[in-house]
């Protein structure tokens, strides 16, 4: 049993078996993040591995079925925190799953530098100041727009978390390309593996997966496209192996 509020509904990650508390109206997770936990490369045993900006839960959920490491997840809004601390109780995963409620900009005191082998981070996309989106979804927006945390505090926040030789990994905008290589290279993150996610054949690239490694040397590779429907506005074959597991 788990305890739901208001709107919460408890959804199936179906490839996962697993479950997480959504809300239509404070957080429901998007394909982003679900690409995010597949396309960050993992520890398969031992492992100590990072997220920041966890919204709900859901890419430690996923990890959580791709490695036997311990995962710490950050998230700053209180209603978020605790969605994702009874869906990690739900699952009867938290001898491996340790929430932190709180600002990733306090994370290198609090859990010390250098400490993480690998982190993942969806963060806001958008450059926007609070005043612009004051009358939105408070949720939402600090969810969606750089309104507790840059793009630069993030990737300065994860080079100083994570070890020599350890991987960041991030879910984008690709209009953000150019800054997130720039910051990336500021700190000493050197972009090693690019993927871009398209709605379909034809269209422009909407979601960009991009990983790095602390003091790597320089040699990037573009991995192969990911298409999200067919011709016929249905999920391709990946997708649907991603979301549900399908095996054709």
């Amino acid at each position: 049993m788990v305890d739901l509020i208001g709107d919460e509904r408890l959804d199936y990650l179906l490839a996962e078996d697993l479950r997480i508390i959504q809300s239509p109206t404070v957080f429901s997770f998007s394909l982003d993040a679900v690409l995010l936990s597949r396309f960050a490369y993992m520890p398969i045993q031992k492992g100590q591995i990072l997220d920041l900006c966890t919204g709900n839960g859901i890419v430690p959920l996923i990890l959580s079925t791709r490695t036997k490491g311990e995962i710490t997840a950050v998230e700053i809004q209180e209603r978020l925190y605790h969605m994702a601390v009874r869906s990690v109780q739900y699952n009867k995963l938290e001898k491996q799953i340790h929430l932190i409620h709180g600002d990733l900009k306090d994370m290198p005191e609090k859990l010390g530098h250098k400490e993480f082998d690998v982190i993942t981070c969806n963060p806001p996309y958008f450059a926007t100041s609070q005043k612009d989106v004051q009358n939105s979804n408070e949720h939402f927006a600090i969810a969606r727009h750089e309104i507790l945390c840059t793009l630069d505090d993030v990737i300065r926040v994860c080079s100083k978390l994570v070890k020599q030789g350890g991987k960041v990994a991030l879910v984008h905008r690709p209009g953000r390309l150019i800054d997130i290589v720039e910051q990336m290279r500021k700190y000493d993150i050197e972009p090693k593996r690019i993927q871009f996610v398209y709605p379909k054949k034809g269209k422009e690239a909407n979601i960009l997966l991009i990983e790095g490694i602390k003091l790597g040397k320089s040699d990037l590779k573009l991995l192969p496209p990911i298409f999200v429907y067919n011709e016929n506005n249905e999920y391709t074959p990946e997708i649907r192996k991603i979301l549900y597991g399908d095996k054709e």
